[in-house]
């Protein structure tokens, strides 16, 4: 039975985790052989949030936190620790409870004779799938220290690659907000003036001064529900797409074929592709475990429906360059390298190349994106301004002529 805890270290800290247990005086005795005093425990449920204990259902633990963890294991594996002499250190010496906790949690299953990558798989959602299967290849192969390396390498990637597509849609999201803002002010607040000294003229009007003030009638007429439309209309393709699997496939399959953008998000599922079949495949792991695993990293569900049929062709006894060329998604350079790797047994070497490859467009794509999207922004705040001075003003200079003429 797995209970939830609270106990107390040698230091006098309090340690919250999930550990296996046949019932409270089992759980005292091992908590003990960890250094922990037992100050109280329960079955854990997935509501066990409501026993007091603080904790709900397992996580996944975020990716900067399993990076020290790997770097950690891996240089207690080096110098030749103990595993679970190991654990039990970093239980002490981690600064985020939640790592202090899956620490605590792997030494006491290591001290109960599991294996680390048994250990990991056990503890639900808190280590992902790839985690999980390297460790356990890790362990078969008896590189266990190069597989966390790799591993830890491989999150480093992902964390910078999130890191700098935030970094380059700040920006622009910043710029965005400031075109809305200087839209909605110039139509609701600065246009209805104008409007009233315009008209005042007794000139016709033109086509785009008529314009201009129908719309900023619309917008200061029914402003509260444009404002709230969007996000009305955002929530429910929100609850449609999280409630239809078809609509999240055709979602994903129109964001690959968009200008621009499409071709960028496919060279980054190809990317993670590469990078992690390639870890994969160089840490042991059979191709179609590893495909499997593969699919669920790629993020885009158009390529991972390619995967899946890929990996239906393989498992039907076709080659892997081929499988991949069926699916009518891969680009020559990943079917070429897949076939090159295939014939000279150096495939997690060829994919390697190709996620190096496709990481560096990914990064000098988003950039040039970036530099495209400031000025265009610009150049739309640029024309509203425009069309506002050439909507008013016309009629003025038009009254000026009538005037000296």
């Amino acid at each position: 039975m797995r209970f939830a805890y609270r106990a107390i270290d040698a230091d006098g800290r309090r340690v919250r985790g999930q550990i296996d247990a046949a019932g409270l005086a089992d759980l005292e005795a091992r908590l003990g052989r960890l250094g922990l005093d037992l100050v109280s425990g329960a079955p854990f449920h997935t509501n066990s949030f409501s026993l007091g204990l603080g904790l709900g259902p397992d996580r996944l633990l975020p990716r900067r936190e399993l990076i020290d963890l790997c770097f950690h294991l891996e240089q207690l594996y080096r110098a030749g620790v103990p595993l679970q002499d190991g654990l039990t250190d970093l239980r002490d010496t981690l600064d985020r409870p939640r790592s202090r906790r899956a620490a605590a949690a792997l030494a006491e299953a290591v001290a109960g004779g599991q294996s680390l990558s048994q250990t990991m798989a056990a503890q639900g959602r808190t280590f992902p799938p790839l985690a999980v299967n390297l460790v356990r290849a890790g362990e078969a192969s008896g590189r266990l220290a190069e597989v966390l390396a790799s591993l830890g390498d491989t999150l480093k990637w992902e964390d910078e690659l999130a890191a700098h597509t935030r970094r380059a849609l700040t920006y622009p999201a910043f710029v965005a907000v400031v075109v809305l803002a200087a839209t909605g002010f110039l139509m609701v607040y600065l246009v209805p003036q104008l409007k009233q000294f315009v008209r005042g003229m007794g000139q016709a009007l033109p086509l785009q001064t008529r314009a201009l003030f129908a719309v900023s009638d619309l917008l200061a007429r029914h402003w509260p529900t444009l404002l709230l439309l969007p996000p009305l209309l955002l929530a429910l393709g929100t609850a449609l797409w999280r409630t239809s699997p078809r609509l999240r496939l055709a979602t994903d399959g129109a964001l690959l074929r968009l200008p621009l953008i499409g071709g960028l998000l496919l060279k980054l599922a190809l990317s993670r592709f590469a990078a992690t079949f390639a870890l994969l495949y160089g840490a042991g792991i059979p191709v179609l475990e590893g495909l499997g695993i593969t699919r669920q990293v790629v993020g885009n569900r158009a390529v991972r429906q390619a995967l899946a049929r890929a990996e239906t062709q393989i498992a039907q006894g076709s080659g892997i360059a081929a499988a991949f060329a069926h699916t009518g998604l891969f680009p020559p350079l990943v079917l070429r390298m897949l076939r090159i790797g295939e014939q000279t047994g150096g495939l997690d070497r060829t994919l390697a190349n190709v996620g190096y490859f496709y990481t560096r467009d990914v990064r000098d794509g988003a950039a040039r994106l970036q530099s495209l999207v400031e000025p265009a922004l610009t150049l739309i705040l640029g024309a509203l301004l425009g069309w506002v001075m050439l909507a008013v003003l016309g009629p003025v200079y038009d009254t000026l002529g009538h005037i000296k003429a």
